[in-house]
């Protein structure tokens, strides 16, 4: 071989290396728990719409919005939200190649976790206390399957504010137990606010931002909708110097899909589903093709594919809907 021909050679290997190392944005599911153990059937769905991430939720339960103590890993949840349930979630999807972000969630009976804020330093300190022993105990498991994402926490905004030097300390204490990617799930009015970005891999964001008053909102219309809001997403990745991950994303099929995404209270409306495919697509074309941009997970997706969403349903999952050929579509795409 020649020295020309010597140099394409090398020239050609290196272009085949470099193909070869080229990865997709993070293109997820929220997979939500069920009462059983999942198997291949139920993750082959997430593999045909080509998604290479799932979010698995273990739940942790609050009385209500002043009460301290988080009850969790019981024999009365449903197996998906237990230590268990979690463990095996991911090793499943892991055996089909799909990676996963842990992602505790709260739930309060009637209220939103965000508003949860304790009324004495006593309480404060048995919040404190309850919610360490719970995410540190999704850390661990996390690290031992070898998770490739922990959220620390959803929406938990009154409790982040008012308790910043916790925050800090078991964050640090979270490293020392979990050694992977970390990110914090803050909801879209709140995402602004949130002080420990700079300890995150990723800016972490429920991304239920309002694009459109319509009934049927056009393309167009949430594009112009997004613009307000991508220039501040935008700015914070700046500031930072930290990548945006929508930890949440995702339309009901329903009219006014744009106008109160994170509405899901409205149950016998007709389905709409023009008016998911248009905010969902518009989402996509807003941030997809952003560097500073590294994916997100679609809200929701359950276990049983074939018993999912359909022609009469309106919530969220795009599952057996128009819109999940939009989704396949766009998750087939490389950077």
């Amino acid at each position: 071989m020649n020295v020309g021909k010597f140099l394409i050679f090398l020239i050609l290997i290196a272009q085949l290396s470099c193909s070869g190392q080229a990865t997709s944005k993070i293109n997820g599911v929220s997979f939500v728990a069920s009462r059983v153990a999942i198997d291949s059937s139920h993750v082959n769905p997430v593999v045909n719409i080509n998604a290479n991430f799932a979010a698995v939720m273990p739940f942790g339960f609050i009385r209500d919005l002043q009460n301290p103590k988080i009850i969790y890993n019981t024999d009365r949840q449903w197996f998906g939200e237990s230590k268990p349930g979690v463990k095996q979630y991911i090793q499943e999807l892991h055996k089909k190649g799909i990676k996963v972000m842990m992602k505790p969630h709260i739930w309060i009976r009637g209220a939103f976790t965000g508003h949860m804020k304790m009324t004495s330093e006593t309480h404060w300190k048995e919040l404190e206390k309850s919610y360490s022993a719970f995410i540190l105990d999704f850390a661990e498991l996390a690290e031992q399957t070898n998770a490739e994402i922990l959220c620390i926490g959803t929406e938990l905004e009154q409790f982040v504010v008012s308790r910043p030097q916790f925050w800090d300390n078991l964050i640090q204490e979270i490293k020392t137990v979990y050694k992977g990617k970390l990110t914090y799930a803050a909801n879209w009015d709140e995402f602004k606010r949130t002080p420990f970005w700079d300890d995150m891999d990723y800016i972490g964001v429920d991304a239920y931002f309002p694009v459109s008053d319509s009934q049927t909102p056009t393309v167009e219309e949430c594009l112009e909708g997004w613009a307000k809001h991508k220039a501040v997403i935008s700015q914070l990745s700046n500031t930072f110097d930290r990548p945006v991950l929508f930890t949440e994303f995702g339309y009901r099929s329903v009219d006014y899909s744009g106008k109160e995404p994170w509405k899901s209270d409205r149950y016998k409306e007709p389905a709409n589903f023009e008016a998911q495919n248009n905010t969902t697509e518009a989402l996509f074309k807003t941030f997809w093709h952003e560097d500073w941009f590294v994916g997100g997970f679609v809200w929701k997706w359950f276990h049983n594919h074939e018993r999912s969403g359909g022609s009469d349903d309106n919530q969220f999952t795009p599952q057996n809907k128009p819109v999940e050929a939009i989704i396949k579509a766009q998750f087939s795409i490389k950077d």
